[in-house]
């Protein structure tokens, strides 16, 4: 098994196995031991038999196993390289990532760290956020195996990207958190399609500045309500001037936010590796998880 006490004298060390720092760590472990404590209690069946009986559990404690679960996220190993590290059977590790994901989500939503999913209105976006003025959207996607079906390949294939992809679409604050994520779709489809999808744009109000790119074309004609600023688009017959030219490099210098904020939940390997595992499920809650991660970073910087 890693040696998670080595790991502990080291935040270089950490940050590469976690992607947390040590205070970071032990910081967020009693809420992480608490979720699953509960957890436990909820799956328990009624015993009949004395606690001791049976071989040793190789995650022996919280601890253990809170940093196997970040291991996880962070390092994305194959289940037969996990079970590899820590002395078990590959199928060993694919019951405690379906056991442990859960814990974590729970015990960051404790920490209220979380993204939110959906946001219906413009009173429930003030209730979330009163003291928004700016927020930054933008689309992210990560490779997936090419699907064996034909019609799959097709709604996955990114002609941006080159590759098969799922994407999602983050609002960013000028802080770099993020403040809500979108479902996990296929990378075929266009960001701003996505965005119309959402429903977010009527949910934003009016006095909140909405900080886009050029893959967001239309957004000022279909929404007019909102405070959209986009950068200028060029075209062959249409150059743009030096004052446009010098507006976009303002509007890309406010916009790199939102981009230090994908690079900060891309510490996670699960979301830049190919994704192996089965299931749109479980990679909308890695995109969940990375960002909950990322803003509780953030919160104790």
């Amino acid at each position: 098994m890693l040696n998670v006490k080595r790991a502990l004298r080291s935040d270089r060390l950490m940050k590469a196995l976690t992607g947390l720092t040590v205070a970071e760590f032990k910081s967020l472990l009693p809420t992480f031991s608490a979720a699953l404590q509960k957890s436990k209690k909820q799956k328990q069946p009624q015993r009949q038999r004395a606690l001791g009986g049976g071989r040793k559990h190789t995650l022996a404690t919280a601890q253990d196993k809170f940093f196997f679960i970040l291991f996880y996220l962070k390092c994305y190993p194959t289940f037969d390289l996990a079970g590899f590290f820590f002395g078990v059977d590959r199928s060993q590790t694919n019951r405690w990532v379906q056991e442990l994901l859960p814990v974590l989500e729970t015990s960051l939503g404790w920490q209220a760290v979380l993204p939110q999913r959906k946001i219906s209105s413009v009173e429930e976006f003030i209730q979330q956020f009163p003291e928004l003025k700016d927020v930054f959207i933008d689309g992210t996607e990560r490779p997936i195996q090419r699907p064996s079906r034909a019609k799959a390949q097709g709604q996955h294939y990114s002609g941006k990207k080159k590759k098969h992809t799922l994407t999602n679409l983050v609002m960013a604050a000028e802080d770099r958190s993020i403040l809500w994520l979108s479902p996990t779709k296929p990378g075929a489809r266009q960001d701003y399609y996505r965005f119309k999808q959402t429903q977010l744009g009527y949910a934003i109000p009016e006095d909140v500045a909405v900080w886009v790119d050029l893959g967001f074309m239309g957004i000022t004609k279909d929404y007019p309500v909102l405070d959209v600023v986009i950068p200028h688009k060029s075209s062959k017959h249409h150059p743009l001037t030096a004052s446009q030219k010098a507006e976009n490099r303002v509007i890309s210098s406010f916009r790199i936010l939102v981009e230090h904020a994908l690079a900060g939940i891309k510490r996670f390997r699960c979301l830049t590796e190919r994704y192996r595992n089965k299931g749109r499920a479980l990679a909308d809650q890695f995109m969940l998880l990375a960002c909950g991660l990322w803003n509780y970073h953030l919160r104790q910087a």
